[in-house]
């Protein structure tokens, strides 16, 4: 961060102070213009790698503020996560973490709707009404044996039109989505929860454990056993 790219860079060690009393880190340096206040934050993830989202986004967002409008809101949000942060209220880490992801979704759904046209990615499938039909049917009901076929009478399309769509914006073929995504869910509730090996393969679609562990071992490489032992 700077005023301008010609200044020499600083190590972050010079600048940043220790907290005192338990209280935050500061950052001291300059001291000829007007003080700046820099909140700092990050919202994280079990595993981003796969995960539709995240792996969608830029490695930047950049939430601009202009007046007026939707922008206050944001704003408003920001000056009171900072004054959370400073606080040390009773309740305040559950707080910050429903406005982190409030904020979050707030960029990530401008970004989305900024996207020009003709780009490619989950985000615009989310943009075209059928696609977005079919990604919501496969999210709601991970169980269900979905063929294409399906899908493109759920969506009112036929099902080379369904096909292609969803190829050409999300980068892979409906079914092969589908399988990717119940793989998602499985190793979040392996990593999650107690429920055993069948149960899991169940609750994503599988009708039996050898089959789900086939389809695991062939996404993770592992066996979902060696898996969960290992992110334990």
């Amino acid at each position: 961060m700077g005023s301008d790219l010609s200044l020499p860079p600083v190590p972050g060690r010079d600048v940043i102070q220790p907290p005192r009393d338990g209280g935050l880190f500061s950052i001291r340096h300059g001291g000829a213009g007007r003080r700046t206040r820099m909140v700092c934050g990050f919202l994280g993830c079990s595993s981003a790698e796969g995960n539709p989202v995240i792996s969608s986004l830029p490695p930047m967002l950049n939430l601009r503020l202009e007046q007026g409008g939707a922008s206050e809101w944001i704003r408003s949000t920001f000056q009171y996560a900072a004054q959370e942060v400073s606080s040390s209220r009773p309740g305040a880490e559950t707080v910050l973490a429903k406005v982190s992801e409030l904020l979050f979704v707030e960029t990530v759904r401008r970004y989305a709707e900024a996207l020009p046209e003709g780009q490619t990615g989950w985000f615009s499938g989310l943009r075209e009404p059928h696609v977005a039909r079919a990604l919501a049917l496969m999210h709601s009901d991970i169980t269900r044996r979905w063929t294409v076929d399906d899908l493109g009478r759920e969506t009112g399309l036929s099902r080379s039109a369904l096909a292609e769509r969803f190829v050409r914006l999300i980068g892979a073929p409906p079914m092969h989505y589908l399988a990717s995504w119940r793989m998602q869910v499985a190793a979040q509730s392996l990593r999650n929860t107690s429920m055993s090996l069948a149960q899991v393969a169940k609750a994503v679609g599988y009708d039996t454990e050898a089959s789900f562990s086939r389809a695991f071992k062939k996404a993770f490489g592992v066996a979902p056993a060696t898996w969960r032992r290992s992110t334990s």
